[in-house]
């Protein structure tokens, strides 16, 4: 009985890591890896724009980043969410909007990436 707390906290982190962040619009799915999807949506963004586009590692050798819209900044501006799939292998992509800011032009760019 005494590794019962244990056991319920690892449950409940497990639930917590198989789901999406909160506030973020799921755009879909693609079997590259977290790296080049990340990177390809930062490449879109920058030669449309012609700006700087701000990318932020949130989990080791690249597997999980965010990709900042184009004159946003970390940490709270609009960005692509790019992260290990959540149902098994590949990449899953999210949009997190900022004040409304990105929207269908943002989010039609990664899908070119997926």
């Amino acid at each position: 009985m005494k590794y019962l707390p244990l056991i319920a906290l690892t449950v409940a982190l497990s639930a917590c890591a198989g789901q999406p962040p909160a506030g973020v619009q799921s755009v879909g799915q693609s079997q590259q890896p977290p790296a080049a999807v990340g990177t390809c949506i930062a490449h879109k963004w920058a030669d449309a724009s012609q700006q700087q586009v701000v990318t932020q590692t949130t989990l080791a050798n690249d597997q999980a980043m965010d990709v900042y819209v184009p004159g946003q900044q970390p940490p709270n501006g609009a960005a692509a969410v790019v992260r290990p799939s959540y149902t098994g292998k590949g990449t899953w992509v999210g949009f997190r909007s900022s004040n409304g800011t990105g929207g269908s032009q943002a989010t039609s760019a990664i899908s070119g990436c997926l």
